[in-house]
């Protein structure tokens, strides 16, 4: 219903007489996830807000306590346990005893010796700018039945799933311009992780367990999402499109689409995609991938910011926009300029331009008035390099 006090001040200013849209009350139409991985306390009010409103939650082994209060305040979320993939911690061991509850899947003191990664001249890789992390060889098949079995056995009936961090792409990650004896080439390296992923991936299903793994920087290899995918229920980029308020990603053959297309081709498999810009919480590189987010996600995919590299602490900011109900997408997003890519919904038009920041404003005219971000009426956007902007309309 049209307000009159709307039109009466649009006449005045000789604006279009159609009032900002009104959002329907309902479920949230955007999915967000919360990683807390650094174990900061949590309040019963937190609890009880973040688990309406978010569909995924990642915490440590420790916190099995956590992942049932937030279960039993809504038993639609789903509870990640976190568990590295690739190393195991010397800090987590003490007196020659593993700690119960660890944040990998073999603790330091048990592991076997043959099963540490090592250079060519025979040392222990250490993780770069993460005291304790030693780098662990995940194509060796005893390694990925421990791995396995010690995940599971800690695991199941307390998580929905688990967050395998460090899926890895590159052979020198962590040690940068050295790589691994056993895996001299990213191609070898690539290969040991399918290995561990493919060979692993039984027991998780066996065990009622989803898997989500990290999968930073895929976009810089060829086919890479897709092959790690294939054996896991979902997919996790930590650095996506927005890397800082003026560092955004930008269309080219390892850019903008690359990172889209993961959302995209998970939602046809029915996996789940989480995707994690940063920035400070700025306009432009908030509503790039927001508006980018929307243009390929269907049923499964979440976004959720990050303000500080590997703050994972308290929930993530909540944005109003993440409430705004578009209506079902009327198809796939199109491109309609160079680089320049639209969705239609039901109730809405998102628009993206992924060229790069500084190039020239594109201007998009609107079949029909929408509403902006802003809540003004329009029917036309001017949008420059990597911006992007959700307009609503009545339906």
């Amino acid at each position: 219903m049209r307000s009159i006090g709307y039109s009466i001040l649009a006449l005045l200013l000789g604006l279009p007489t159609v009032p900002p849209v009104q959002v329907p009350e309902g479920e949230a139409p955007v999915k967000s996830y919360w990683l807390h991985m650094n174990s900061t306390p949590t309040s019963r009010e937190m609890i009880e807000i973040e688990a309406d409103r978010r569909s995924y939650v990642v915490l440590n082994a420790w916190e099995g306590d956590l992942a049932r209060k937030l279960k039993k305040a809504n038993p639609e979320i789903q509870t990640f346990v976190y568990k590295d993939l690739s190393s195991t911690r010397d800090y987590a061991c003490s007196g020659g005893v593993d700690d119960a509850d660890l944040p990998t899947g073999v603790g330091y003191c048990e592991a076997d010796p043959s099963w540490f990664l090592r250079d060519a001249a025979g040392n222990r890789f250490s993780y770069d700018g993460y005291a304790g992390h030693w780098q662990m060889d995940v194509g060796n098949p005893a390694y990925q039945e421990a791995w396995a079995d010690n995940v599971v056995a800690s695991s199941a009936k307390v998580f929905d799933g688990v967050f395998m961090d460090n899926a890895l792409f590159a052979c020198d990650t962590y040690h940068p311009g050295t790589c691994p004896a056993a895996y001299p080439t990213d191609e070898a390296m690539r290969a040991a992780y399918l290995s561990m992923l493919a060979g692993t991936r039984q027991r998780f299903v066996d065990a009622g367990l989803k898997t989500v793994a990290n999968l930073s920087n895929a976009r810089l290899h060829d086919g890479a999402w897709d092959s790690y995918v294939e054996h896991l229920d979902g997919g996790f980029d930590e650095w996506w499109l927005t890397f800082g308020d003026d560092d955004l990603l930008s269309e080219y053959e390892q850019g903008w689409s690359r990172q889209v297309a993961q959302i995209t081709a998970n939602e046809a498999k029915g996996k789940i995609t989480w995707v994690q810009p940063h920035h400070s919480g700025a306009e432009q590189p908030f509503r790039y991938a927001f508006a980018s987010y929307l243009l390929a996600v269907g049923e499964h995919a979440a976004i959720s910011e990050i303000e500080e590299t590997d703050g994972y602490d308290d929930p993530s900011r909540w944005r109003a926009e993440y409430d705004w109900d578009l209506g079902d997408p009327l198809g796939p997003h199109h491109e309609i300029a160079t680089n320049v890519h639209q969705r239609d919904f039901e109730c809405g038009t998102v628009v993206v331009n992924a060229n790069k920041t500084g190039t020239g404003p594109v201007t998009v005219r609107l079949d029909s008035l929408h509403t902006n971000e802003t809540g003004a009426p329009v029917s036309y956007v001017v949008l420059p390099g990597t911006s992007g902007t959700v307009l609503r309309k009545d339906c």
